[in-house]
C-alpha cells in the first residue's frame, strides 16, 4: 500500500519564485544574414535621383593604329544618349507606437522602445532585400534584358548550366545569387558528377563556391512550382556592374539610408516614431547581370557505390 512521504526539503517550484531567470531579447524568426546588402556597392544619391549616363553609339569612335608614317589621324567623338534612365530612391516606412505606460514600467532588463524599434527595423531591412531582388521597377530581376536570360538545359541547376552563365557576366563576376533550395540543387548535381565544390569563407560563414564565384544563399529569391532563378552579378560603379543607391545623412539616421524620428505622444499616451529605409538599385550596363531561368530544385538523384 502506498505512503505518503513528508516533504523534508524546499521544493523546486516554490523556491523558483525567488530565482532571477535568464531572460533574452525578443527573437524574430524571418531574421536572415541579408548577405546581398552586404554585398553590393552603396552609393550616396543626395538629390534622391541616380542618373545613369551611357555612350550613345560606341562604333563611331575611330582609332587609329597606322605604321610610322605620316597619315591624318582619324577625328571622333562620344556622343551621349538624350534621355538616360534615373533611379528615384523608394521608401519603406512604418510607424511604430509605445505606450508610455508600457516603455516606465516594464523596460527592465531590457528597453521597450528599444526592442520595438529594433524588431521593426530588421524587418524592414529583411523587405529592402526582398524589394532588391524583386521590385518591378529597379529589383534584379527586372532588370535583366532578354540577351542576358539563358534556361538550364534539363531543369536542375548544373555545373554545365552555370558555366553558360558565367559567359553572359564573364568581366570580373561577382557572385551568384540564389535560393537556399537551389544551392542544395546545385550540390547535388556536383555530387553525381564527382565535382564537389570548394567552399570560401566570407563575413565569418562558408559558401560553395563555382570556378572561384560564391553561390550567396537568400529567400526573397523567389520559387514558383518548384522552379527558382539564378543570378549572377557583377558589383561596383567602377567595374560598370550593379550598384545600391540609399539618402544619406538623413535625421535620425541609424544606418545608412536608415532613419528613426519621435513623431510625439499623443492624448492617448502613446508615442509614436517613424521609421524609414530610402534605397533603389541600379544596374549601369546591360552585362553585369544575368539570370538562369528554369531552375527545377526537386530533382533527386541515387548514388550506387
Amino acid at each position: 500500500m502506498a505512503t505518503n512521504k513528508t516533504q523534508t526539503a524546499l521544493g523546486d517550484i516554490a523556491a523558483r519564485q525567488l530565482a532571477i531567470a535568464t531572460r533574452t531579447v525578443p527573437q524574430l524568426p524571418i531574421i536572415t544574414p541579408r548577405w546581398l546588402t552586404h554585398l553590393l556597392s552603396w552609393i550616396p544619391v543626395e538629390s534622391g535621383t541616380y542618373r545613369v549616363n551611357k555612350v550613345k553609339d560606341h562604333s563611331t569612335i575611330q582609332v587609329d593604329c597606322s605604321a610610322r608614317d605620316e597619315r591624318l589621324l582619324p577625328q571622333s567623338y562620344v556622343d551621349y544618349i538624350e534621355n538616360p534612365r534615373e533611379y528615384l530612391l523608394s521608401s519603406v516606412n512604418t510607424v511604430v507606437d509605445v505606450h508610455t505606460r508600457i516603455s516606465d514600467l516594464y523596460s527592465k532588463p531590457y528597453n521597450q522602445i528599444s526592442e520595438q524599434l529594433r524588431l521593426t527595423i530588421e524587418t524592414i531591412k529583411e523587405r529592402q532585400e526582398s524589394e532588391l531582388i524583386n521590385n518591378k521597377e529597379y529589383g534584379l530581376l527586372s532588370s535583366v534584358v532578354a540577351t542576358q536570360r539563358i534556361k538550364t538545359r534539363t531543369g536542375a541547376p548544373t555545373p554545365d548550366d552555370l558555366d553558360e552563365l558565367i559567359t553572359k557576366v564573364w568581366k570580373e563576376p561577382g557572385f551568384f545569387l540564389l535560393h537556399p533550395l537551389a544551392v542544395a540543387a546545385f550540390g547535388r548535381e556536383c555530387t553525381r558528377r564527382g565535382v564537389p565544390p570548394p567552399t570560401v569563407s566570407l563575413f565569418g560563414s562558408q559558401f560553395i563556391t563555382w570556378r572561384g564565384i560564391p553561390l550567396i544563399p537568400s529567400d526573397k529569391v523567389p520559387i514558383v512550382g518548384n522552379k527558382t532563378k539564378i543570378i549572377l552579378v557583377r558589383t561596383g560603379e567602377s567595374r560598370q556592374g550593379v550598384v545600391g543607391l540609399y539618402q544619406p545623412n538623413l535625421p535620425g539616421q541609424q544606418t545608412p539610408g536608415l532613419s528613426v524620428r519621435f513623431m510625439g505622444i499623443n492624448d492617448q499616451a502613446i508615442a509614436s516614431y517613424l521609421v524609414s529605409l530610402y534605397c533603389s538599385l541600379a544596374v549601369l550596363v546591360d552585362d553585369a547581370i544575368a539570370v538562369l531561368d528554369d531552375v527545377e530544385i526537386n530533382k533527386y538523384h541515387e548514388y550506387k557505390y
